[in-house]
């Protein structure tokens, strides 16, 4: 029996459209699960969708904005005509925005309420709360699902500047973990994934320069880093692709998977 084969899943990907959910989505593919690469960027994930494609993969391109119920309802409607009724839902949608990070000039009491709304509306709301309902309802009626919800380092130990985006993350965890109490006598198992530092879109002007050098944070974040390095976005597939599977990780839920070089092992 192979653990992580996927085949006959049908799994949703939203945030596909990036780094880290694009390699996601891919590797679930690779394992043999239907992939509905879902975000809003058509030309990203066409892209995307023909990698899939091109590796011998199924998968299709699926419009979605994980903050708006309506689009999300018409998403799943979609996946199930396309590809068949989802099994697997990835939610890897969210990051931190310039208006919400503390500087200098930009210190925790002068941030606006409207900006701090408009990173957990991304974060927790579009980035777990809302796809979880829309799409973890219909698993819990079937019997049968698995939920993963990408968190971060931040929501373990709150990192400088990124406040709100690291109250958010730490939010995620806490649905994770009342969803997996929630729906564990319907079938459906919620777990997370944390990515330690992986440089992708949203991140990459905190860790490098214009120079392509590693900034003072950059450095700071490596030196705690007990592995000295970055991720690389294939480095969470692994973690993925075993809380998909309902062979590798059938007695797994409200646990979180950490993937992060021993970031969070380290003290001093």
């Amino acid at each position: 029996m192979n653990l992580f084969d996927l085949r006959g899943e049908v799994a949703v990907v939203i945030g596909a459209t990036g780094v880290l959910g694009g390699a996601i989505a891919e590797g679930l593919a690779a394992a043999g699960a239907a992939v509905a690469v879902a975000g809003r960027s058509v030309e990203r994930g066409q892209e995307r969708v023909a990698a899939i494609l091109g590796a011998g993969g199924t998968a299709a391109f699926v419009s979605m904005d994980a903050s708006d119920r309506a689009s999300l309802e018409a998403g799943r409607a979609a996946v199930a005509s396309v590809l068949g009724e989802p099994t697997v839902l990835v939610n890897a949608a969210g990051g931190n925005h310039p208006s919400v990070t503390v500087t200098p000039e930009n210190p925790f009491e002068g941030i606006a309420l409207d900006a701090w709304r408009q990173s957990l509306e991304l974060n927790l709301v579009g980035g777990a709360l809302l796809p979880c309902q829309v799409f973890g309802g219909g698993m819990a009626a079937r019997g049968r699902g698995s939920i993963i919800n990408i968190a971060s380092v931040s929501a373990h130990l709150p990192l400088s500047r990124v406040v709100a985006y690291s109250a958010a993350k730490a939010a995620v965890l806490n649905l994770t973990r009342f969803l997996a109490r929630e729906w564990a006598p319907k079938g459906v198992r919620v777990n997370s994934v944390t990515p330690g530092f992986f440089p992708a879109e949203q991140n990459r002007r905190l860790l490098f320069g214009e120079d392509g050098q590693p900034t003072p944070r950059a450095r700071a974040i490596l030196g705690h880093t007990p592995m000295g390095r970055f991720g690389e976005a294939g480095e969470l597939v692994g973690a993925t692709v075993f809380l998909a599977s309902s062979k590798a990780s059938s007695f797994v839920t409200g646990s979180d998977v950490v993937v992060d070089g021993g970031y969070l092992a380290q003290t001093i």
